[in-house]
């Protein structure tokens, strides 16, 4: 808690200065509250209070159970952070928890411009996942012209499916339903890029920076790939072009067999498998150290 406090402090001032836009600390809720409603709020709320800073964000996963919670934290001024979103569909149900959330808040006659909220959406992973399909149906392709589309749709998967998911939020963020809301001071819940090394040596390095760049956007990168990107990237905006190809892409890999929304569900079982792995590995490390310095005391 005083590792958040602290650097929830050190980025007051960017918070202050962008008036609540950012500055943003993440601390997630445990992620074996995954699955459980009431247990995530309760756990955010402790959190809260306990860190008491205006630029605390909490990180609650998209499943099923965190939906209901996400907009329940909306509708009471928390900055949410949606974690582990994988599939377009996934995503439209966080935006919905942020419509509602923020329409409760505002017929409650609370304010609406110091919420702030990020839709975390996963990329490289899904590129890890397809491609291993793609190269087992490569290997027992019947004919060489069906290996070698196969082999052509490999590092295609990811950035179509982020893509899509940002022209699903061009069209969410506009219209009357959002302009209502944004004429109450509402702001748009930020689509940001995770995962976004670069799995694959077969794949430019900073392929998920370059290809996911536009407006609103946030892009969370390892410091290998801050650096590959100093060093080489291109910035030009690019999230919202070749939509098109991108949907042709995703049609294609259906065509070939490659069910997307069982490849995104497994990752999203997946992810909130490791992320507990790590929580618990992070708690059995600091229990660890408190043991032994109580002993060296």
């Amino acid at each position: 808690m005083e590792d958040i406090r602290r650097a929830c402090d050190l980025f007051r001032g960017v918070y202050d200065r962008a008036e609540g836009h950012d500055g943003f600390v993440s601390l997630e809720v445990s992620p074996e509250l995954a699955h459980d409603t009431q247990g995530t709020l309760d756990e955010a709320r402790r959190l809260r209070e306990a860190v008491d800073r205006p630029n605390l964000m909490i990180k609650v996963p998209g499943t099923e159970a965190g939906i209901p919670a996400i907009e329940q934290l909306l509708a009471d001024g928390f900055n949410v952070n949606i974690t582990l979103l994988f599939s377009v569909k996934n995503y439209e149900q966080v935006m919905e928890a942020y419509l509602r959330g923020l329409e409760r808040r505002h017929q409650a006659g609370q304010p609406l411009d110091r919420v702030a909220s990020v839709a975390s959406f996963f990329v490289s992973r899904v590129d890890s996942a397809v491609d291993a399909q793609l190269e087992k149906l490569a290997c027992s392709a019947a004919d060489d012209g069906q290996a070698a589309l196969a082999r052509a749709m490999s590092g295609k998967a990811a950035v179509a499916n982020a893509k899509l998911a940002y022209e699903r939020f061009a069209q969410v963020f506009s219209g009357d339903r959002w302009e209502r809301l944004a004429s109450a001071g509402a702001r748009v819940q930020r689509p940001l890029w995770a995962s976004t090394s670069t799995k694959s040596p077969a794949y430019r390095d900073v392929i998920y920076v370059e290809e996911l760049i536009g407006p609103h956007t946030v892009n969370t990168m390892p410091l290998n790939t801050v650096e590959a990107f100093a060093d080489h990237g291109v910035a030009r905006r690019t999230v919202d072009q070749e939509v098109e190809a991108a949907h042709q892409d995703l049609r294609t890999l259906a065509d070939l067999g490659i069910d997307m929304d069982a490849v995104t569900d497994q990752l999203q079982r997946e992810g909130v498998d490791k992320f507990i792995k790590s929580f618990r590995e992070l708690i059995g490390s600091v229990e660890s150290k408190l043991a032994r310095v109580a002993q060296g005391a």
